[in-house]
């Protein structure tokens, strides 16, 4: 082991995802906790013109995080890999490739920023000129901290790939929290969008020094400095991240312009939309946390399994995905406006729920599939999944600028449905195809046990949908949401799973605290 610790005989790999996937939903949760707290303050404390502002600050700023290129990803698989040879210098190498690439994309972050800045009044020409000046400045502070946090990001990515995640959760955690509580005094003092920019940029450069200096307490016999790099490991290592280049654009594309797009064609609708980004956003954490710690295992599974055996882990990881993807999105669907009512009050609430209940249902839709792309990067197959991802990019972007044109807002929003349609097509039809070779499963089978049979989870929820009950403005009576809550509960629960699995999950719950022995 790299640590240069025994290896825990009675950790199992399904042990360590299970510990890694709540050490990731620990982190949703706090995290999501956190965030709601700052748009519910938000927009209660400054005018819509100005937190639309705001939004577009970070959103513009946010294009930085696209430049990591795969390279976290890469650099957490490599090190999974050798790991598991125990090869401490062969993981040095991979890491201090990766460190060189994203010093290169820090940089590309940084000129990126500028360019930005400097097109505000251009490409949101309805915005209040007044707001120009600061808006500048914000983006520049907050750009420039994130393509900072680029190159601290291949520390965790170290952590990661050892399969340890309580150190990033606790970083991560950390930087959300205090992110959220500096906003807020600083929106309470009356600070400006610019006070606002430096806050958040401190924020980011402290909790990324944090990443280094854990990896110099705990991991440090990882060496990672640019003369540890090898010429054929940076190539190898651009190699693999080509493609996942290829799909940080797709994703800037799909879910990185949105906001900016209405900021662009439709201003006044800016804050009301962003907000309906954000329980979008939270299933894509969820999900995402769950199947983070799935990539190093699975990386590591892939050189002990046979093709048949991963096709079996992905049908399972699937079906638990899906289920968690709809227990998590059906209340958004369901009660939407008394969701947003009770968070941001009724103004944005009305303003709000139309584009909610597209986001949602889209980003239900384009995360079915998650599982099997995780499976795909760590295979090293990525290449073969690239055209979903060129597919649904294309569409998404094309259709939510042509719709945006005559719909305003509410045509992005179905722009992002449309494209979450043609990446599922495009993954069943054509990436499925070509990765049997290690990945071998039926499409049929995927598509009737991971996918219909947890659709059954959405029963009660069209049951209320036939009687008028559901996507309205008015709250569910008590004794309906009683009702649905546990009729959604009980068919996930018998419908879903089996009794062995059940049997599994009573066990976890049933958590048995060491006796210390005198």
């Amino acid at each position: 082991m790299l640590l240069g610790t025994p290896p825990d005989k009675s950790a199992t790999p399904a042990t360590t995802i299970s510990r890694n996937v709540a050490l990731s939903l620990a982190r949703v949760v706090v995290n999501s906790l956190v965030a709601l707290v700052l748009p519910a303050y938000l927009t209660q404390h400054l005018p819509v013109t100005t937190y639309g502002a705001w939004v577009l600050i970070l959103q513009l700023a946010a294009f930085v995080s696209f430049l990591d290129f795969g390279v976290q990803t890469g650099v957490a698989k490599f090190v999974a890999e050798y790991d598991a040879l125990g090869d401490v210098t062969g993981a040095g190498r991979h890491a201090s490739a990766g460190f060189a690439m994203m010093a290169l994309a820090g940089m590309l972050g940084l000129g990126i920023t500028l360019i930005l800045a400097w097109q505000v009044p251009r490409l949101f020409h309805n915005m209040p000129e007044a707001l120009y000046r600061d808006v500048r400045i914000s983006v520049l502070l907050v750009g420039a901290s994130l393509s900072f946090g680029l190159l601290c990001s291949v520390f965790s990515a170290l952590f990661i790939g050892l399969q340890q995640y309580a150190i990033p959760t606790a970083i991560s955690i950390l930087n959300r929290t205090l992110y959220t509580l500096t906003v807020c005094i600083t929106v309470y003092f009356h600070g400006s969008l610019i006070a606002m920019g430096v806050m958040v940029a401190l924020i980011n450069v402290s909790t990324g020094l944090l990443q280094v200096v854990a990896w110099r307490k705990k991991l440090s016999q990882i060496q990672i400095f640019l003369g540890n790099v090898d010429p054929t490991i940076l190539k190898h290592m651009l190699n693999y991240c080509l493609v996942l280049a290829i799909w940080s654009a797709a994703m800037l594309c799909i879910s990185g312009l949105d906001v900016t797009i209405v900021g662009h064609y439709d201003f006044k609708e800016t804050g009301y939309y962003s907000l309906a980004t954000l329980p979008a956003n939270l299933i894509i954490s969820i999900i995402s946390s769950s199947l983070g710690p799935f990539l190093p295992a699975a990386s590591a599974l892939s050189t002990q399994r046979s093709p048949l055996a991963m096709g079996n882990i992905l049908s399972r990881v699937t079906r638990y995905s899906t289920i968690l993807i709809l227990l998590t999105g059906l209340p958004l669907l369901v009660s939407g406006y008394p969701i947003l009512r009770l968070w941001v009050g009724p103004v944005y609430a009305l303003h709000s729920v139309r584009y909610l209940q597209v986001l949602v249902l889209a980003t239900m839709l384009r995360n079915l599939c998650l599982p099997y792309v995780t499976m795909v990067v760590a295979t090293g197959k990525q290449r073969v999944a690239t055209a979903a991802a060129i597919s649904e990019a294309i569409v998404n972007l094309g259709s939510s600028i042509y719709l945006a044109r005559s719909f305003g807002a509410v045509g992005v929003a179905m722009g992002t449905l449309l494209g979450a349609f043609v990446s599922v097509a495009m993954h069943f039809t054509f990436s499925m195809y070509y990765t049997h070779s290690t990945i071998l499963i039926s499409r049929i089978q995927l598509l009737v046990g991971a996918f219909l049979r947890p659709a059954l989870i959405a029963i009660p929820s069209l049951l209320l949908f036939s009687f008028g009950k559901t996507f309205l403005a008015e709250p569910l009576s008590l004794h309906l949401w009683l009702f649905w809550a546990i009729a959604t509960l009980l068919v996930a629960w018998f419908g879903t799973l089996n009794a062995n699995e059940r049997s599994a999950l009573l066990r976890i719950s049933r958590i048995k605290l060491p006796v210390r022995q005198e």
